[in-house]
C-alpha cells in the first residue's frame, strides 16, 4: 500500500515508516513479551544480523530466570517485570557489573515503549495487557511492530487516530496480516476486492461433536503446525484467533467485515492472499515459521536473512482448502458478529475468550464451555444499558475488567 493513499480514512491503518527511518541502522529495538514466542523468535532473528540492531530494553512480566538470561546475552540500559518481587529476583540473576534500570508493571512497560531512543517497539504481550503498551508507543509516534493483536480488536479505530496524528507506523507481524501487508505493496487499496485469511483448522480439523466434548488440554495444545504459546493455541483450537484477525483485518485495512474471508488450509503454507478486482490473487507462501514476518517488519524494508529453511514446493506436494465448519467452531462467528455490533462487543468477545480459555487450561470448563461462555457474556452485555463510546483506554479496560468478572460468575452458575 503506497505512503500517500494512507490517509486515514480510506487508507491503511498508519503512514508507513519515513525515509530517514528506514535508512535507519543500527536500529534500537525495544521487545515488550521477549520471553514469549514472538519475543525469543526476534532474538533469534537479532542474532543473525547483530549489526542491524541495538537492543534497548527487554520485558519479560514473569518468565524472569529466561529474562536474567536474554539480559546478560545483550546488556540493555532498560528491563521490566510484572512486580516488585520479581524485579527483585530478576536483579540478583544479573551479572556482576551490570545493573539496567528495571521497571515494573503497566506502567513499567508503558515507559519502554516511549523510550525517546527507541526505533522500534515490538508489542508481543499476549492479550489485552498489551494494550495500554501498544497506546503508548502509538502516542510516542513509534514504529510499532505488532504482534498483540489485541490491541486492534480493543482499540483499533484509537489506534488509527492516533497514528494519524502522531505519524507513527504499524507493522504487522501476525503471520497472516504480513502475507496481506506484503501483497498489498505496490497497489491501490481500492483495486482490491477481498481478503482471505487462511486458517490451519487447529488440532480439530475434521473432528465431531463428541470427540470435542472430551478433548483435553494437551490436545488443544497440540498445534500440527506452528509452534506458539498456550493461550494463542487455545484459540486456533477453537478458531477464535481467527475471529480476532477478521477484526484486526478490518482496522489495519479499512476493510468492511463483508470483504474479510477465512479458508482453512491445513498445509500453513499460504499465509494469506488479497484478491483484486482483475480476478487474481496475490498469496504469501513460506515455511511456517514466525521468524519471517517477524524479520519483515523489524528489518523493513530490508529482506534480511532468518534462518528459516526456504520452502520446497516438491517436498509440499499439494495444497488443499476447505471452509470453516461455523457449526463445531463457532467462535469465528462470534468474532464476526462483536465487530459488526460494535458498542464495545469485540471489548466483551476478547475479554471473555480469555477469562474462559485459562478457565479450561485449569481444567474448571470443558473446551465447548469456552464459545458457550464467550456468546453469553456478549448477550448479557447486549442487555445492558450503554452510554459509552469505548474509544478511549480507560473505558475500553473498564468494559474489560467488567466482562471478566461476569464471565466468571456465568462459568460458576454453569458450574
Amino acid at each position: 500500500m503506497k505512503p500517500q493513499e494512507n490517509d486515514g480514512v480510506n487508507g491503511y491503518i498508519s503512514p508507513l515508516p519515513d525515509a530517514a527511518w528506514n535508512s535507519r541502522f543500527p536500529r534500537s529495538l525495544v521487545l515488550l513479551g521477549s520471553t514469549g514466542s514472538i519475543g525469543t523468535s526476534a532474538l533469534r532473528v537479532v542474532e543473525r544480523q547483530p549489526e542491524l540492531f541495538r537492543i534497548t530494553a527487554l520485558a519479560g512480566a514473569r518468565n524472569v530466570r529466561l529474562l536474567a538470561r536474554q539480559a546478560a546475552a545483550y546488556r540493555p540500559p532498560h528491563l521490566a517485570v510484572i512486580n516488585g518481587a520479581a524485579a527483585d529476583e530478576l536483579a540478583s540473576l544479573l551479572p556482576a557489573g551490570y545493573r539496567p534500570r528495571i521497571h515494573t508493571g503497566q506502567e513499567g512497560y508503558e515507559f519502554l515503549a516511549a523510550l525517546p531512543e527507541a526505533d522500534c517497539v515490538l508489542s508481543a504481550q499476549v492479550g489485552a495487557a498489551g494494550l495500554r503498551a501498544t497506546v503508548a508507543a502509538a502516542r510516542a509516534g513509534k514504529t510499532i511492530a505488532l504482534a498483540n493483536k489485541e490491541s486492534l480488536v480493543l482499540a483499533g479505530g484509537l489506534i488509527r487516530r492516533l497514528c494519524h496524528e502522531t505519524g507513527a507506523s504499524v507493522l504487522p507481524v501476525d503471520s497472516e496480516h504480513n502475507a496481506i501487508f506484503q501483497a498489498l505493496q505496490g497497489h491501490d487499496a481500492a483495486q482490491m476486492r477481498r481478503i482471505i485469511l487462511t486458517a490451519s483448522g487447529g488440532p480439530f480439523r475434521g473432528r465431531d461433536k463428541t470427540f470435542l466434548q472430551s478433548v483435553t488440554r494437551e490436545q488443544a495444545l497440540n498445534h500440527p503446525n506452528w509452534s506458539m504459546g498456550a493461550k494463542i493455541s487455545i484459540d486456533s483450537a477453537t478458531l477464535m484467533n481467527k475471529g480476532l484477525e477478521v477484526i484486526e483485518a478490518c482496522h489495519l485495512y479499512n476493510a468492511p467485515l463483508e470483504k474479510v474471508e477465512v479458508v482453512v488450509h491445513p498445509q500453513s503454507i499460504i499465509h494469506s492472499l488479497v484478491e483484486y478486482n482483475d480476478g487474481s490473487q496475490i498469496a504469501h507462501m513460506g515455511t511456517p515459521d514466525m521468524r519471517i514476518a517477524i524479520a519483515y517488519c523489524l528489518g523493513w524494508p530490508r529482506v534480511m536473512h532468518t534462518g528459516v529453511e526456504p520452502l520446497d514446493l516438491l517436498s509440499v506436494g499439494s495444497l488443499t482448502f476447505e471452509s470453516p465448519d461455523i457449526s463445531l467452531f463457532p467462535c469465528l462467528e462470534l468474532a464476526r458478529k462483536a465487530y459488526a455490533g460494535g458498542n464495545g462487543l469485540p471489548v466483551v468477545l476478547n475479554a471473555a475468550n480469555e477469562v474462559a480459555v485459562d478457565l479450561f487450561l485449569q481444567g474448571a470448563i470443558a473446551f465447548l464451555d469456552i464459545p458457550r461462555l464467550i456468546e453469553a457474556a456478549m448477550q448479557a452485555h447486549d442487555a445492558a444499558p450503554h452510554q459509552n463510546m469505548y474509544d478511549e483506554v480507560e473505558s475500553i479496560l473498564t468494559l474489560d475488567k467488567t466482562t471478566r468478572r461476569v464471565t466468571a460468575d456465568l462459568a460458576g452458575a454453569r458450574g
